[in-house]
């Protein structure tokens, strides 16, 4: 199949390392792969000002930014300006993906030998920043759905009244994120990923971890994320902190601790947890995004929204277990993981466009009771 993915700016959201890797995958299946992507939007004058009034100096302005994309063998185009993607930009062929709301209405316009139209669905862009109107739009167009997560099938069809949803689970690489079998530590060690998005509730996790330090002062805590601390947000002495780390060093990260924290209020999927878990590292998780479907079998334990004392015990309880009790917990992560191996989660993509370039109803087409 001769394939177009349409999507923003390439950065390294875990939204984007997904597009990345399936585009990386169905090329490398023969597939003819190109990716149509907007440039950086340039922050205004008030994004500016804010930026140097909270002490984070300039916002910094490249032609772009380290994305999933580099490094890949991909014909991958980006936009001299940021504008619609029109039938200029595009290849014709057999099918062309929209990958976010925006995207969505742009090839909505393409014309049909721009190919079988997709929209790739990895959350639900309601959010109060953005024009909302127009992102439940985007669900009512005459597309083929693929959707990451059950909960988002479950709004497609009763909300929107689709008829063709198919369900295909985020994977990931085995390669990339792998650990082998370790003990649990002697100094507990506990993980989390910073971000200053509100939805990600990162203000949940550092609030654990300060009930937690007030009575284990040994705890070790390690993070990373894409931006310096902020004061508002001030991370637990002792933190090891890792600013944009390599991604090559993502998995050393995860299998340095004994759990993995993920506090996120609302998630599409909640990439993360499964790279954590591929790295053998037990994951304590919010019901957002897909932690109710991968933490439900002893792979890590879920606690209760908006609840950073829950979050807390469950860090205090991962630490008191045995060694053999820990090292069943370790297993049952990573074996989780193996069952969205990229390989598997490809063959589904991969048939969902088939069946789109065909007109057929999806291979699993997701029932809401």
């Amino acid at each position: 199949m001769k394939i177009t993915f349409v999507t923003p700016c390439p950065d390294l959201s875990g939204g984007m390392r997904i597009i990345a890797l399936y585009a990386h995958q169905l090329k490398q299946r023969g597939h003819e792969v190109v990716v149509v992507s907007t440039p950086p939007c340039l922050p205004t004058w008030i994004e500016q000002t804010k930026s140097l009034l909270k002490g984070k100096g300039r916002i910094p302005c490249p032609s772009t930014y380290p994305s999933h994309f580099d490094g890949l063998d991909l014909d991958c185009r980006i936009k001299d300006h940021y504008e619609p993607v029109t039938d200029a930009d595009v290849p014709d062929a057999d099918v062309v993906i929209a990958t976010w709301w925006e995207t969505a209405e742009w090839v909505a316009k393409l014309s049909p030998a721009k190919g079988a139209k997709v929209y790739l669905l990895q959350h639900y862009e309601v959010f109060d920043y953005l024009p909302k109107e127009r992102v439940k739009a985007t669900w009512t167009l005459p597309f083929y759905q693929i959707v990451v997560a059950p909960w988002l099938a479950d709004i497609a069809v009763t909300e929107y009244g689709s008829q063709h949803v198919a369900y295909v689970p985020n994977g990931i690489n085995l390669q990339q994120f792998n650990a082998p079998p370790r003990a649990k530590q002697s100094r507990p060690t506990v993980g989390f990923m910073y971000s200053e998005t509100p939805w990600k509730g990162c203000d949940l996790s550092l609030e654990a971890l300060r009930l937690v330090t007030e009575k284990h002062p040994e705890l070790q805590i390690i993070g990373f994320g894409q931006s310096p601390p902020l004061p508002e947000l001030p991370l637990p002495k002792g933190t090891i902190y890792h600013q944009v780390p390599p991604q090559h060093k993502l998995k050393d990260i995860y299998a340095s601790c004994d759990a993995w924290l993920f506090s996120s209020r609302w998630e599409g999927f909640g990439l993360p947890i499964l790279e954590a878990m591929a790295c053998r590292t037990p994951v304590i998780g919010t019901p957002a995004g897909a932690a109710p479907n991968l933490l439900a079998d002893g792979a890590g334990i879920l606690v209760n929204p908006e609840a950073p004392e829950d979050i807390a015990s469950a860090i205090e309880y991962v630490c008191k277990l045995t060694p053999e009790e820990w090292q069943w917990m370790s297993e049952k992560a990573y074996k989780t993981a193996l069952q969205y191996d990229c390989e598997i989660t490809t063959d589904l993509f991969e048939a969902a466009l088939q069946r789109a370039v065909q007109q057929a109803p999806p291979l699993q087409t997701v029932a809401v009771p």
